[in-house]
């Protein structure tokens, strides 16, 4: 008989569950991490997992199976965010100002739980499973830090996981193909010329120029462009000289991405003139790449989930999000699938309230170790 890695996660639910509340209380912002990657070096060191820290806050930790087999990565990432915690648990955030709104205590536990799950059966484990616990994908994204420090050196296929507050407790989300959007941060400086609020004729009106700005630069085609910030002016009784404006811009392929940025920077431009005003605008890549799952390697993570948890706990998801997700940098330099586990909830991820259930960590830990168990098993990755 085969490994039931549901039962295992199970039998380990009391122990994820604590594990999960001791990183949700210590919630550290994107390269902060340095608690946060001390806890899980220890809960490595309990269960005799080798480990090594990189990048100051990043661990590559290794799990040696006993029988021949491929080497793959279960990636998760450990940042949390600058939010104020509301959800009135009893292990609430104790850093004030900061939580983990995103579910990345829970992507921790999960590989942990996996990572428990597939040491204590090195015998019956083919390879070698790579555990990736990688800092700051909220920020400046941690991933291609991670790569160039030469956490895939060795790895074939890279795995990882998301909690999905759409999907129910306990199922699995699969999906073929194109799932995460590409992004690119922008910041656009307009600028006119200061004068008395009651002489508007000698001066050039920033605030005017950017409010007209935003509107054509939201409509660009070819994915989503929304602006997050606006600051101008430093009294009501001044024309403001200046105006900042910054957002983001997302879509699906890097090829498109690369022509809205070059449309943002001619149609900031142009409506800029039309007010006497110039404008400056800097672009800077975020996610290098689309999480663009395989399609053989989905396929052995939908089996994987269906032998897992039944047929009826698998959703196959069709619709792309434009959410974006540092984990496509793994993907461009090997390959890999990424899924969702369901963490039902009616409030989204990065609010103040989110909260995933305990069953969400068992689900992430079967998955993990489900999947990449059949897949140094088969190797299935041309």
């Amino acid at each position: 008989m085969g490994i039931n890695f549901l039962s295992e996660a199970e039998s380990l639910r009391e122990k994820l569950t604590e594990i999960r509340k001791e990183f949700h209380r210590i919630p550290e912002i994107g390269d902060n991490e340095f608690h946060t990657a001390e806890l899980i070096e220890h809960y490595l060191d309990m269960a005799g997992i080798s480990h090594r820290r990189v990048i100051s806050t990043g661990i590559i930790a290794k799990v040696e199976g006993n029988l021949p087999g491929k080497n793959c990565a279960v990636r998760s990432d450990i940042d949390a965010l600058p939010i104020t915690e509301n959800t009135g648990c009893d292990f609430a955030s104790q850093n004030p100002g900061m939580m983990h709104a995103c579910g990345h205590d829970v992507h921790i536990t999960g590989a942990l739980g996996a990572a428990m799950i597939l040491q204590s059966h090195r015998d019956e484990l083919p390879g070698t499973v790579t555990f990736l616990f990688q800092p700051n994908e909220e920020g400046d994204g941690g991933a291609k830090r991670m790569i160039e420090a030469g956490c895939l050196d060795g790895v074939s296929a890279v795995f990882g996981c998301h909690v999905d507050p759409a999907l129910k407790v306990g199922h699995v989300g699969i999906k073929y193909g194109d799932f995460y959007a590409a992004s690119a941060t922008w910041e656009l400086t307009v600028i006119g010329k200061s004068s008395h609020g009651a002489m508007r004729d000698k001066g050039i009106d920033s605030i005017e120029a950017a409010s007209h700005i935003v509107p054509e630069i939201l409509r660009i085609p070819g994915g989503v462009v929304s602006a997050g910030k606006f600051h101008a002016g430093t009294a009501n009784n001044i024309l403001a000289g200046k105006a900042e404006l910054a957002g983001i811009i997302r879509t699906y392929g890097l090829e498109k991405r690369s022509a809205m940025c070059k449309e943002l920077e001619r149609v900031s431009a142009d409506v800029a003139k039309r007010f006497g005003a110039k404008s400056q605008c800097v672009i800077t890549d975020s996610c290098a790449g689309i999480v663009n799952n395989n399609d053989k390697l989905t396929a052995l993570c939908e089996h994987s989930a269906r032998e897992t948890f039944g047929n009826e706990r698998v959703d196959i998801i069709t619709k792309p999000l434009f959410i974006s997700e540092d984990f496509g940098n793994y993907i461009m330099a090997k390959t890999g699938c990424f899924y969702h586990v369901g963490a039902e909830s009616e409030y989204p991820l990065h609010s103040d309230k989110f909260l995933p259930p305990p069953d969400t960590i068992i689900a992430a830990s079967a998955m993990h170790s489900s999947t990449a168990y059949n897949y140094n098993k088969t190797g299935d990755n041309d």
